[in-house]
């Protein structure tokens, strides 16, 4: 049997892989700390804008995303021609690549860093470009710089970064973008911004204004609790969110993501509430897990990173038998995202028991 020819590229894409889910056992209590969610309901008011958008289901969602786009550009003070909307920060993302590179050029990224970044810059048919973290996990933006060439057209700056939680602060990163050609666009991916406590980590939306190659990235995925309605967002100067506009699917963003959108905009004192008890429980859980003797590098996320090495996914299984689902990175480490508390309890003596066994 003969089937289509597909792009030969694709062989040496892999495959998006989940966080996965708990494994449900009888009389084990199970909790997912492997997808960097929200453990909280939605935001007050949320519910009720989804279940009234739930009754246009018969109808395109609008387009234009005109209302939730009034509402970003009043939340956060910029122009609505600067804003381009999608199927979260990894849509986004995805076109940016779109809109910047194809074969022959390159895309620059810190390794490891989120794992899309390799399989978009494929699809795109770039070359990507991974710069190692430095020793404390952080990105090395002077080796970033040093990697540009004639051929690159965009780097991703993820700050906080997925999976280490580290930061770049802002005298490093401006100085690496006074470095940066101004034909090259830079990607601030800020999907954890709302985490970050520490008052030396930039806010992409005050760079991207004087600088019109800088983009700053957000979803509505992670601190808004919204990751099953696909909304992110973009903020950059107008030539390149008229591209991202172009670029983006026909009706992507549903109807119930741009209400839901909306919604939690508009609770912020609520969000607030939550992300200081996430951030507390962060503080909480790597302390704890310090205290046991893991090297826990600094994080602004809702997330901590233990670099384990061949014990990785040994770890992870130790993890899951105890009702705690973490995300290996075979050979490199393991991301524990910040649950409830119970979950952080379960995890932390689940992890005392596996060091001492050591």
């Amino acid at each position: 049997m003969s089937f289509p020819k597909l792009r030969a590229e694709l062989d040496s894409i892999a495959t998006y892989k989940p966080g996965r889910p708990p494994a449900v056992k009888e009389g084990v209590p199970a909790f997912k700390l492997s997808s960097n969610e929200n453990p909280y309901p939605p935001l007050p008011g949320v519910l009720e804008a989804v279940t009234a958008a739930a009754a246009t289901l018969n109808r395109y969602p609008d387009m234009a995303c005109t209302a939730l786009t009034a509402e970003l550009a009043g939340h956060f003070g910029v122009p609505a021609e600067h804003i381009a909307t999608g199927t979260g920060s990894v849509g986004v993302a995805q076109q940016l690549l779109q809109i910047t590179s194809g074969p022959g050029d390159e895309v620059i990224y810190a390794w490891r860093s989120f794992e899309a970044y390799p399989i978009i810059t494929r699809i795109s048919g770039a070359r990507a470009v991974q710069v190692p973290l430095d020793a404390d996990e952080v990105h090395d933006l002077d080796a970033m710089a040093d990697a540009v060439t004639g051929r690159t057209r965009l780097i991703f700056v993820c700050n906080p970064n997925n999976p280490t939680g580290t930061v770049v602060r802002r005298a490093a990163l401006e100085r690496f973008l006074d470095r940066v050609p101004a034909d090259v666009l830079v990607v601030l991916d800020e999907a954890y911004r709302e985490f970050a406590t520490d008052p030396d980590v930039p806010d992409g939306l005050d760079l991207y204004r004087d600088r019109p190659n800088v983009v700053a990235l957000r979803t509505f995925s992670k601190a808004y609790g919204l990751a099953g309605l696909r909304v992110g967002f973009a903020v950059a100067h107008e030539p390149v969110a008229a591209a991202l506009r172009k670029t983006a699917v026909p009706f992507g963003v549903s109807q119930l993501g741009q209400d839901a959108a909306v919604a939690s905009l508009r609770a912020e004192p609520a969000l607030l509430e939550r992300v200081a008890g996430l951030v507390a429980e962060r503080t909480r859980v790597a302390e704890a897990l310090a205290g046991q003797g893991w090297t826990v590098p600094e994080t602004q996320a809702n997330f901590v990173w233990l670099r384990l090495g061949e014990r990785t996914v040994d770890f992870a299984d130790a993890c899951e038998r105890a009702g705690a689902t973490v995300r290996p990175f075979a050979g490199e480490g393991v991301r524990i995202s910040i649950g409830e508390t119970a979950a952080n309890d379960l995890l932390l003596a689940a992890a005392e028991a596996f060091r001492k066994e050591l």
